[in-house]
């Protein structure tokens, strides 16, 4: 089992002067930290305009300063939105990162869930998919070619050289972003790894890794012509502390991830309001209070607590065969000590017992070769995008728009 960390860049309000500053420093600090510790990933998010959520808009950036700053964690983009980018500039970008970081870049995708970034780079809901497809189809040439061209509907680009090439050949590993979670089953069928950024128990990963192992070796159909990149990984809540009470205290706003994604998400056609003139902490607080066993059920389904609690519950994942487990340690007004205190906890007390798994490599061996056979479970039971704490946020038919 591999383990990630993973960067939102959350700021909940109140905002004051340096605060941006502070937020990036100590994230950069705790990627230093994680790269020490012998953690195998770190992924960097892209956001727009999604105030207090994310104040990411620029991965390349930040992850060009962390390859200056780390030796062997691997470098993801979590994702580069292919709606919201000029498929050579996505290029140019994972090229250079590859190329600064020594060949470490992880190259994430993803179309963006919310109105709220796709408006103003003119795109919507209902053609983004197409574009994503189509930016796809335009990205791979552009890593192994001379020359390249594309005229589809979305892009028109004339014959170029697109360089720099980058350092993994034919070019850095694949990853697809799954914020719902069917999209699992669509980034096997495409051969992409799965990002599976939501909040799941084990009894669903298990029925979600065999949908995606079915799907990429039974129902493959790449995009265009690349490399797959046969992984599976989903994100948990994280937290580690000495004792169980001690780790809650410390994650109790972790659940501003999710309350906060299905702000921006929740519905197609939601009106936005004014820039500033929402305080979604707040609005958080007084859910909270208003929801407390939804909060409890939440925080409970995490990786949260002291370590041998949380070996417990990696025990059960375990036996799901995740390949990668993303820990969210960034979230809500979780504090720069607390999170660097938890990467060092967890690295010494957790970690070693689930790195270097052979009978998982023997496993995942088996399943693409196609010696061991995947029952066909059905998912319908594991869709809920939000998690436990969908059960009191918004309306029934907000909800319902939802999961749309």
């Amino acid at each position: 089992m591999k383990f990630g960390i993973f960067y939102e860049l959350q700021l909940p309000r109140p905002w004051k002067e340096g605060d941006e500053l502070k937020l990036y420093q100590d994230a950069l600090t705790q990627l230093e930290t994680a790269d020490r510790l012998g953690y195998d990933y770190a992924w960097v998010v892209e956001h727009h305009f999604l105030e207090e959520y994310s104040h990411s808009p620029a991965p390349e950036s930040f992850l060009a300063a962390a390859s200056q700053r780390t030796r062997n964690i691997r470098l993801g983009h979590g994702i580069l939105q292919l709606t919201t980018n000029h498929p050579a500039r996505v290029a140019e970008r994972v090229a250079v990162l590859d190329l600064l970081s020594n060949g470490r870049c992880e190259f994430g995708m993803g179309e963006s869930a919310s109105i709220t970034e796709l408006t103003p780079f003119g795109r919507d809901m209902e053609t983004k998919r197409e574009v994503f497809e189509e930016a796809v189809a335009a990205i791979f040439p552009m890593f192994t070619k001379v020359g390249t061209e594309h005229h589809g509907k979305y892009f028109d680009i004339p014959l170029r050289n697109v360089v720099p090439k980058p350092v993994q050949k034919p070019h850095p590993p694949l990853w697809m972003a799954c914020s719902q979670l069917p999209t699992i089953e669509r980034a096997g069928q495409h051969g992409f790894g799965a990002l599976g950024f939501q909040f799941v128990s084990a009894d669903a990963a298990h029925a979600w890794v065999h949908a995606y192992y079915n799907a990429i070796t039974k129902r493959l159909r790449k995009l265009a012509d690349y490399q797959i990149n046969p992984n599976m990984a989903l994100v948990s809540f994280f937290m580690c502390a000495k004792t169980d009470e001690e780790a809650r205290a410390r994650a109790d706003g972790a659940t501003f991830f999710q309350f906060a994604l299905r702000y921006y998400g929740a519905s197609q056609n939601r009106q936005r309001p004014a820039p500033g003139t929402v305080n979604m902490w707040d609005e958080y607080d007084k859910w909270k209070r208003d929801n407390p066993e939804a909060q409890e059920a939440a925080l409970r389904g995490g990786l949260i607590g002291s370590p041998e609690t949380i070996r417990k519950k990696l025990r059960r994942f375990r036996t799901s065969h995740i390949d990668q487990v993303i820990l969210l340690n960034q979230a809500g007004k979780n504090t720069h000590e607390h999170i660097c205190e938890s990467l060092e906890l967890f690295a010494k007390d957790v970690m070693p017992e689930f790195q270097h798994d052979p009978e998982h490599d023997a496993w995942k061996q088996g399943v693409m070769s196609g010696a061991i056979k995947l029952e066909e479970i059905d998912t319908d039971a594991f869709k809920d995008r939000y998690g436990k704490l969908s059960i009191n946020l918004g309306s029934p038919a907000e909800k319902a728009a939802a999961s749309g």
